[in-house]
């Protein structure tokens, strides 16, 4: 599919996993070849898995295109926003295996899947905007404050705070954690479980639940480009 995004396919399960650079930055390119493999995975008809590289899912935007200019980074977090928003509403289940750290935009994709497993050790998952000199976007404000418990919530967007991933758990960011080496299996096993439901009842079904959230979102993202832009 992409040298920044592998697709492998078996037995109806699509896995994406993120290759750019230690920190698996997302960049422009990164969220094209995400759609892309979004693309086919509606065509397999697949459940799609989506993982990153041992000891890290993604530590958040591409920091040299954030700062390029204004113009550039409004066009990354759009696009960055409207990924989340297709991922909340793809047809198909999304589960993310999250196989260490999980930053900013790397925190978000947690948010934007539909099951989220993460594994046991030293690693960060988060939203460290304010930390970085960053005042949080509406539509990041608007997603976790869906997904996020309430009591995290504003620790989480407001403080910076950065949970271990247990606490993660309680958070809102994950609903496992799993050894290191189980993390591929217990994904599999997941997926497995998921293709048993009847698809079509859960995209409708999905798009009922989160029709508040994508309505917001939608908002925010126009939002954003004013504001930011």
């Amino acid at each position: 599919m992409s040298e920044l995004i592998s697709y492998h396919l078996e037995d109806g399960i699509a896995t994406l996993t993120l290759n750019n650079g230690k920190v698996n930055a997302i960049s422009p390119d990164v969220i094209a070849a995400f759609n892309s493999a979004l693309d086919q995975a509606v065509a397999d008809r697949a459940v799609v898995i989506i993982t990153g590289q041992p000891g890290i899912l993604s530590g958040g935007y591409d920091l040299k295109v954030m700062t390029a200019g204004p113009k550039e980074a409004v066009s990354l977090v759009t696009q960055g926003s409207t990924l989340a928003r297709r991922l909340l509403s793809h047809p198909f289940p999304v589960i993310v295996a999250c196989p260490g750290h999980a930053v900013a935009k790397g925190a978000f994709i947690l948010l934007s899947a539909d099951y989220r497993i993460g594994v046991d050790g030293p690693f960060s998952i988060g939203l460290n905007e304010v930390q970085i000199g960053m005042t949080m976007h509406h539509a990041g404000i608007e997603l976790a404050r869906d997904r996020l418990r309430r009591s995290a919530f504003h620790r989480s967007v407001i403080n910076g705070e950065m949970f271990n991933p247990q606490s993660a758990v309680d958070a809102g960011f994950l609903d496992k954690v799993v050894a290191p080496e189980e993390l591929q299996s217990a994904a599999l096993e997941a997926a497995r479980q998921l293709k048993k439901i009847n698809m079509t009842a859960h995209k409708n079904t999905k798009l009922k639940v989160r029709k508040a959230l994508l309505d917001a979102l939608e908002s925010a993202i126009a939002q954003d480009q004013q504001h930011m832009g």
